[in-house]
């Protein structure tokens, strides 16, 4: 992780707070507040002695914690909210959607809550997209399905006319549910209402089914998702043993980071190789990741093998697959092209094979969240109107230390969260599984 100054984790607001929060009610029995976060309160970036320590002379780097305030700088009687939601599908994404328009509606009393349709080309008036009333009826249920009510889509909008739509339905905090991509966007509306002095607070709250996003401990959905994938992993291990020298290969998502694979794997202990994009690995030579597997099947007569999307692609061919609508790199299929290394190297071998490949994760994508990830969304979403309802802007609702925090946009797509070769986490998947730290 690069090195964060005091300055970099300071959030930007839209003015002085003038309007008295309507939850000022909320007393506890000697009528004295307790709700409310005091706005001297910092939470520590750092969480050991000798880390402290070292910042003598760099003060102490601390977020603000997230949380109601007692004064707000938008009249909740004259707000217009808007939400929208960008990227993949993701568990838990209705989750937000309804409790963002539930505290909006019954705590803050804001009365027009838009849904934008297919994420920012929503924002864009000439692309025709419907633009939906949100309200506490219309949201009750959603919780209970995958996907989003809202729909999504991938790539860029012009900024500019993102804002020129926002303020003709005189929208003043926007709620933008998505990953680094969405952020950057999110960003940019920020900056453009600030060139013209258009009050419009922008938070965030992070979606990444890959758990890469800095500063959020970890994203919704992602627990959803690795217990979800370890029924595919189940079932690679049934249909592996099933068979004489059988293989189950499982590709899961993670483009640049393998938390899910090593999540995954670790709570299904049958794993016996797992490949994440952060650890290269050799294919051929006597001690590469085919001759390892080999040798697995020949002594206990299976093997399970779980793979991250993002992993191996130095050794995929097929040349450059250029971008999607999103600016990413076309990833190739290293689930397909490890099946048929595999299989030609037990044919080499003289022995048989017999390999299933299974690929669940659109199918993981889809499901609704479980029920720590719905009371984490209720919670990420909550944090965000008490944010933008105070005129905090171009932020991104985190976790730390196991608190919620307000984390600059700027900081929070800085760099990608990644699983570290030499942290606890690889450690223990390495001791489950059995597999040398290194295939070379």
């Amino acid at each position: 992780m690069k090195p964060v100054d005091v300055r970099s984790l300071l959030i930007k607001t839209l003015g002085p707070c003038t309007f008295e929060s309507p939850l000022l009610p909320l007393l506890d029995g000697r009528g004295q507040s307790y709700h409310y976060v005091d706005e001297r309160d910092r939470v520590l970036f750092d969480d050991t002695v000798s880390a402290v320590s070292a910042r003598a002379v760099d003060r102490y780097p601390s977020f603000e914690p997230a949380g109601p305030r007692r004064k707000l700088f938008f009249n909740p009687a004259q707000t217009r909210a808007g939400i929208v939601t960008c990227g993949g599908l993701c568990p838990g994404l209705n989750d937000v959607i309804r409790a963002l328009t539930l505290e909006l509606h019954l705590r803050y009393g804001v009365e027009k809550v838009y849904g934008f349709k297919n994420g920012y080309q929503g924002l864009v008036e000439k692309c025709g997209r419907p633009l939906l009333e949100l309200t506490p009826d219309r949201v009750g249920s959603i919780n209970e399905h995958g996907g989003t009510m809202l729909g999504t889509s991938r790539g860029q909008q012009d900024p500019e006319e993102m804002l020129d739509y926002l303020i003709k339905l005189g929208v003043n905090v926007l709620f933008v549910i998505g990953g680094d991509g969405s952020i950057r966007g999110a960003q940019k509306i920020s900056e453009a209402a600030a060139q013209r002095n258009v009050p419009l607070a922008v938070a965030a709250i992070p979606k990444t089914i890959d758990n890469d996003i800095m500063f959020i401990e970890q994203s919704f959905g992602f627990q959803t998702s690795f217990t979800e994938a370890t029924r595919s992993i189940r079932g690679a291990h049934v249909e592996a043993q099933a068979s004489p020298n059988g293989i189950g290969l499982v590709k899961l998502m993670g483009r640049h980071s393998g938390f899910i694979a090593c999540y995954a794997s670790l709570a299904m202990s049958d794993t016996d190789f797992v490949l994440i994009p952060e650890v290269p690995f050799q294919l051929e030579g006597p001690g590469g990741f085919l001759k390892a597997v080999r040798e697995r099947v020949e002594r206990q007569g299976h093997a399970v093998i779980v793979v991250a999307e993002g992993a191996g692609q130095a050794h995929c061919s097929g040349g450059d697959g250029g971008t999607d609508a999103s600016g990413n790199a076309k990833l190739k299929d290293v689930g397909v092209f490890l099946k048929q290394q595999i299989c030609d190297d037990f044919a080499k071998a003289g022995l048989e094979v017999n390999l299933k490949y299974i690929d669940p994760s659109y199918a993981i994508r889809s499901v609704p969240a479980n029920a720590y990830d719905s009371v984490y969304c209720i919670r990420l979403a909550h944090s965000a109107v008490h944010a933008a309802m105070s005129g905090r802007t171009e932020l991104v609702i985190g976790r730390w230390h196991s608190r919620f925090v307000h984390v600059p946009m700027s900081l929070a797509i800085r760099e990608r969260y990644t699983v570290d070769p030499d942290g606890d986490l690889w450690t223990t998947v390495l001791e489950a599984t059995g597999q040398p730290r290194l295939f070379a």
